[in-house]
């Protein structure tokens, strides 16, 4: 009985939710007596969509509403082609000019910063419109639209920016917000859902193949390295241990890199230098790493010192970069706080584990030392001693 009341609750919370969106969205108001049949509260950037479906030939008069700063802009279009991206949609772009004066473009995005005065055809028909004003703090775009290919069923995005300069659009944040700002939608039903953002989820990927690879594997086998070889019991393990974590980390560390790389060179206009700088170091030291366990000297040999002290500088220096540029990529990214707090766990993690093996093996190694000081000095100090 319990659980019933507590199922009928939970229902009950969730259509009082979806009534007041519902009221929200039916509430709105436009200039010049316009109304509309439809409307959705969009999942994203606070913005709403409101139409009026025309099955007797195919359009819709639409009109997009969506909070911005005055130098801001914001964008509402179709992508008949790829569900799910920006790229390859026919959109309108509103804005306003520092007098105030609204105006509003029509383009077909092939990139994430299209100019102002780009104006093309868009791959739908426009009967009527489009137009634009700004009030209360908000964007509205109004037009009418030939849906593409006569379907009720399309494939709308929307996007809100900073101030414009030099004649074009500043690239749109990358928040999730932002990222997440496409749907599917019926123009006859008006349900609607999320679309496929292929984008989105290969940023995921690039963040955990990056922040497992350089954050936590190549700490780990750094770790290994150093305190389990004091360990007579744990050799020759320990080595196969730490090659394993260090060339698992640079696979799936340069993995994650290359789909960087891939990310960066889709994105014009979007450039985190920084991030972007840091990541590229990474590889090339990182590549040095691998590349100089071909040249280990062996432990006799006079250059090994030398060997040992460029494989612990440049391990090192990898490993604080790589903290450095997985928190930047968690600024970029702005995901659930939850990510970030996981990681700084795991940094706090292997730092104890660190920590606690350097109080238990320092004493070890100090004993060792002595131990082998000794027998190169013919065990005179064990004479002595006795």
């Amino acid at each position: 009985m319990a659980r019933l009341l507590l199922l009928l609750l939970g229902a009950s919370v969730l259509l009082l939710a979806s009534a007041v969106t519902a009221q929200d969205c039916l509430s709105a108001t436009f200039s010049g007596g316009r109304t509309f049949g439809k409307c959705n509260s969009l999942p994203s950037l606070s913005a709403s969509l409101h139409w009026t479906y025309h099955p007797e030939n195919g359009t819709a008069d639409v009109a997009f509403r969506a909070p911005s700063d005055p130098s801001g802009w914001v964008a509402w279009g179709i992508n008949p082609d790829s569900g799910g991206s920006m790229e390859g949609s026919s959109v309108f772009v509103a804005s306003q000019d520092g007098s105030g004066a609204v105006s509003i473009l029509m383009t077909n995005l092939e990139s994430t910063s299209p100019s102002l005065t780009n104006t093309t055809a868009l791959k739908f028909k426009v009967p009527a419109g489009p137009a634009a004003e700004y009030s209360d703090r908000a964007y509205t775009i109004y037009a009418t639209v030939e849906l593409p290919r006569n379907s009720t069923q399309q494939f709308t995005v929307w996007q809100a920016g900073p101030a414009t300069s030099n004649g074009g659009i500043s690239p749109h944040p990358t928040a999730p917000a932002n990222l997440a700002s496409t749907q599917r939608l019926d123009f006859l039903s008006g349900s609607s859902t999320a679309a496929p953002n292929s984008k989105l989820h290969r940023r995921n990927i690039h963040g955990m193949l990056n922040a497992i690879a350089w954050g936590v594997l190549i700490p780990t086998g750094a770790i290994i390295a150093r305190y389990l070889r004091v360990f007579e019991s744990a050799d020759p393990a320990w080595f196969y241990l730490h090659i394993a974590c260090q060339c698992s980390g640079y696979v799936l560390g340069v993995a994650g890199w290359g789909l960087g790389l891939k990310l960066g060179s889709e994105s014009a206009g979007v450039t985190y230098q920084p991030h972007r700088s840091i990541g590229i170091a990474i590889f090339c030291l990182a590549t040095l790493q691998v590349l100089a366990l071909l040249l280990r000297p062996d432990k006799k040999n006079k250059y090994r010192l030398y060997w040992n002290i460029y494989h612990h500088s440049v391990g090192y220096a990898v490993i604080v970069l790589s903290a450095v540029n997985i928190f930047k990529g968690l600024h970029i990214l702005e995901p659930a706080s939850g990510y970030k707090t996981a990681y700084i766990v795991i940094l706090a993690t292997l730092a104890g584990i660190a920590l606690c093996l350097e109080a238990i093996t320092w004493p070890i190694a100090i004993r060792k030392r002595r131990r082998n000081a000794d027998k190169a000095s013919g065990g005179n100090g064990w004479q002595q001693g006795a």
